[in-house]
């Protein structure tokens, strides 16, 4: 079976968008790279991997830690990321995807 070319988009990706592409969109979000309203839903991998390096230039600004970014920021990482974590576990998501690997 061939990967599809396309993302499906947050709202409608695997475990609840809790996944990397997810963690992506949800910051640039934070960052107001792109609106809220925008899924990704449709795009190739270029452009995902394009918005990567803009929410990575934005991270490295901040030490890569939400505890050095400005209150506006940490106040929408927190709203975004913890609406994100509420509707994952309740699509069935329990985090434990995160640590299977770890002993």
């Amino acid at each position: 079976m061939a990967k599809p070319d396309r993302y499906v988009g947050v709202d409608k990706d695997i475990n609840g968008g809790m996944t990397t592409i997810g963690k992506v969109i949800r910051d640039a979000w934070v960052f107001e790279l792109i609106p809220e309203t925008e899924t990704c839903e449709g795009w190739n991998l270029a452009g995902i991997d394009a918005l990567l390096q803009k929410v990575n230039t934005e991270w490295d600004k901040y030490g890569c830690l939400v505890s050095h970014l400005p209150e506006t920021l940490v106040g929408r990482h927190s709203r975004i990321h913890g609406n994100a974590m509420t509707l994952a576990k309740a699509a069935g998501w329990n985090g434990n995807v995160e640590t299977d690997d770890e002993s």
